[in-house]
C-alpha cells in the first residue's frame, strides 16, 4: 500500500538532496514524513552555522555586478521554480562579475581526491546551479570546514552538474511515490544518523519478510543497538497542591507559597507531569512546547485530564495508513491476536518467576491460551480468551507475594476490580495502569500515531484506544511487576493506603514512593528477544511504537509483540 502525494514537491530545499544523495530513506523520513531528531553532530553543526544564519548584508541585483563588487552577503535565501529547488545560502561571496556560494560544514575535511564526499558537493553543486538560473555568474563553490577552518574549492563540472540534477530528480520521484525506501544493509553510515532511533535499519531490514516467509523468532547476532540504550533526561512530576511550575533562566523552577522547593534543567527534562491543582507559568509552558517537552495534566488520582504538546506530528502519512488499516477488519484481527498473545505471554511468565507455588496446569492453560488468542477468528473471540486468560492470572496474582515478607502479609488480594478499587492492591494497579497509559500515549503522539483510534479495543469518547492496545503486553511487565516488587521489598505499606467506603486510593507519601518505583522500573534494562540487544523499558515502548508504525506502513509483515523469557 502506498501514499501517493496529490501533486509532484514544487521546489525540494538543497540540504534535502545532500540527505538524498546520503541515503534516500533519511530524505523521505525528513522530507516527506517530517521526522527530526538531533544527534551530537547536527548539535555541532548548529554551532558551526551560528554566524552564517544569521542574515546580512545585501546581494546586487545580476545586472549590478561590475568589476568592483565585493559581496559579502549571509544567509541568502534563494529559489527557482525551473529546477524545483530553493537553498538557504550560508554565505555568498563576490568578486566582481562573479559569484560563489559557501557551504559551512562541520568536521574537518576528507582525505579524498575530490575534496568533500558526494553528498556536500551536490548539495553546494545545487546552490551554484540556483545562482545561474537566477542570472548570476557562478562556476565553483567553497566548503569552509569549521573544525580545520579550512576552504575546499569545489568546481562545477559538467559531470558533478549531471550528477547533482539526477539525484534532484530521484528526490523528486521518491517523494511523489509514497513509498519509502527501504534500510541500508549493515552501512557504516547508519551508527551516526541523527534519526538511526526512528529508521531502525537494522531491525527493519531483520523483520522485513516475504509473504511466504514466516517472521523470525530468534535474533541475529548482527542486530546493532545504534540508538542510545536508555533516555538520559527524566521525567518531572510535581504532586503538590498549590505549587506553581515557573521559569528561571534554563531551569524549570517550583514553588509552594513563593518560595523555591525544587528545580530541573530544562535539558534535562523528558516530560512534565502535574498531579491536581497545580499552576504552570505561560512562560514555562511555551518553552517547554518549543522544546517538544509534553506537559501532562493528571487528575489528584492519576487519572489523564489533557496533554500539552506543540502542534501535531506532521506525518500525516502514518497516521492516513492507521486511520484506513482501522477500517480494515484484518488487520485490526491480526494486531489485536498480537496484542492479546504478548500480554498473555509475558503474564504466564510472571507467574513462573515469581509465584511460590502453583496449580498444577495453571501454566498449560496460560499457554494454550495464548496459542488460541494466536488463532482467534475475531476479535469477539479474543475478548472472551483475553477474559479466561486473566481471570486465571489475578485469581492466583497473591501467590507471588513472598509468604514470609512482612509487609506482604498486610495485603490480601482476591480479584481485579477498578472503579473505584475496593482494596491496596487494586489501587496499586489502578494507578500504575494509569501512569502506564500516559506513558504510552505521549510515546505514540512522539512517534505521530493517534493514540485515540486503537485496532484491538474500540474507539469510544476520550479513550486513548490505541495507547490500550500498545500497553497490553506490558501490563504485567511493569505495572504488575512494580506492585509485587513494592509489596515484596516492603516499599508500601498499608498505612499508604486511605480506605473508606469500600473503596481505597493512594496517600500523598505513597503515590511519591510508587512514582519513584515505576520510574526505576523504566529505566530497567532488559534484552529485546527478537535483536538481542539491552534497552530500557521507556525505549522498548518506543521501538514498538515505531515498529507498529512501520506495520502499517507496510514496512514490516507482522507486529511483533514485546516479550520477556
Amino acid at each position: 500500500m502506498s501514499f501517493a502525494l496529490t501533486s509532484s514537491p514544487d521546489q525540494i530545499p538543497a540540504r534535502m538532496i545532500n540527505e538524498y544523495a546520503y541515503c534516500p530513506r533519511l530524505f523521505y523520513l525528513e522530507y516527506v514524513q517530517q521526522e527530526w531528531a538531533h544527534s551530537a553532530d547536527t548539535l555541532e553543526g548548529r554551532f558551526a552555522h551560528r554566524r552564517v544564519d544569521q542574515e546580512k548584508g545585501t546581494v546586487p541585483a545580476p545586472d549590478d555586478l561590475t568589476a568592483e563588487t565585493h559581496l559579502h552577503a549571509r544567509s541568502v535565501m534563494i529559489g527557482s521554480e525551473k529546477l524545483g529547488a530553493v537553498a538557504r545560502i550560508d554565505l555568498i561571496e563576490g568578486e566582481g562579475t562573479r559569484v560563489t556560494p559557501v557551504d559551512y560544514k562541520r568536521g574537518a575535511p576528507p582525505n579524498i581526491p575530490e575534496g568533500a564526499w558526494e553528498p556536500e558537493r551536490v548539495q553546494l553543486c545545487l546552490q551554484g546551479l540556483l545562482l545561474r538560473e537566477n542570472d548570476y555568474p557562478c562556476n565553483e563553490g567553497v566548503l569552509y570546514f569549521a573544525e580545520t577552518q579550512a576552504r575546499v574549492v569545489i568546481p562545477f563540472t559538467e559531470q558533478l552538474i549531471a550528477r547533482t540534477l539526477e539525484l534532484l530528480a530521484g528526490a523528486r520521484q521518491t517523494a511523489a511515490s509514497g513509498v519509502i525506501p527501504p534500510p541500508l544493509v549493515q552501512s557504516p553510515k547508519c551508527p551516526r544518523c541523527s534519526l538511526v532511533g526512528i529508521c531502525l535499519p537494522d531491525e527493519v531490514n531483520f523483520l522485513r519478510t516475504t509473504v511466504d516467509t514466516p517472521a523470525p523468532t530468534s535474533p541475529p547476532g548482527e542486530i546493532r543497538r545504534l540508538a542510545p540504550a536508555r533516555d538520559d533526561n527524566l521525567a518531572v512530576y510535581v504532586q503538590g497542591q498549590g505549587y506553581n511550575v515557573g521559569l528561571k533562566g534554563e531551569v524549570l523552577e517550583i514553588r509552594e507559597k513563593g518560595r523555591a522547593v525544587s528545580e530541573a534543567r530544562l535539558l534535562e527534562i523528558s516530560q512534565v507531569n502535574l498531579y491536581g491543582n497545580v499552576q504552570i507559568s505561560a512562560q514555562a509552558l511555551r518553552e517547554l512546547a518549543a522544546r517538544e517537552v509534553p506537559i501532562l495534566h493528571l487528575s489528584y488520582g492519576g487519572w489523564l485530564s489533557a496533554i500539552t504538546t506543540p502542534p501535531p506530528h506532521k506525518n500525516i502519512e502514518l497516521r492516513r495508513r492507521q486511520f484506513q488499516s482501522a477500517d480494515d477488519a484484518r488487520i485490526c484481527l491480526a494486531l489485536a491476536r498480537s496484542f492479546v498473545s504478548g500480554k498473555i505471554r509475558n503474564t504466564r511468565t510472571l507467574l513462573r518467576r515469581n509465584a511460590q507455588s502453583l496449580p498444577d496446569g495453571l501454566l498449560y492453560r496460560l499457554a494454550e491460551a495464548r496459542r488460541r488468542a494466536g488463532r482467534a477468528a475475531a476479535i469477539d473471540q479474543l475478548l472472551g480468551i483475553e477474559g479466561s486468560a486473566a481471570c486465571h492470572y489475578f485469581s492466583h496474582f497473591i501467590l507471588m507475594f513472598k509468604a514470609g515478607a512482612k509487609e506482604a502479609n498486610q495485603f490480601d488480594f482476591q480479584s481485579r476490580n477498578r472503579r473505584p478499587p475496593r482494596d491496596p492492591v487494586n489501587a496499586l494497579l489502578s494507578f500504575l495502569y494509569s501512569m502506564l497509559v500516559k506513558e504510552v500515549v505521549i510515546t505514540l503522539i512522539g512517534v505521530g500515531l493517534d493514540p485515540y483510534l486503537g485496532f484491538y479495543h474500540q474507539p469510544r469518547y476520550g479513550r486513548p484506544a490505541l495507547a490500550l492496545d500498545m500497553m497490553e503486553e506490558f501490563r504485567p511487565l511493569i505495572a504488575d511487576s512494580i506492585v509485587i516488587g513494592m509489596i515484596n521489598n516492603g516499599e508500601v505499606r498499608r498505612s499508604d493506603f486511605i480506605e473508606r467506603a469500600g473503596a481505597a486510593a493512594l496517600t500523598d507519601g505513597g503515590r511519591k514512593r510508587v512514582i519513584e518505583a515505576y520510574e526505576r522500573r523504566l529505566d530497567v534494562m532488559v534484552t529485546h528477544p527478537r535483536f538481542g540487544y539491552a534497552i530500557s523499558y521507556r525505549r522498548i515502548l518506543e521501538v514498538q511504537a515505531r515498529l507498529l508504525a512501520r506495520f502499517l506502513t507496510g514496512e514490516i509483515n507482522s507486529y511483533p509483540p514485546f516479550y520477556t523469557r
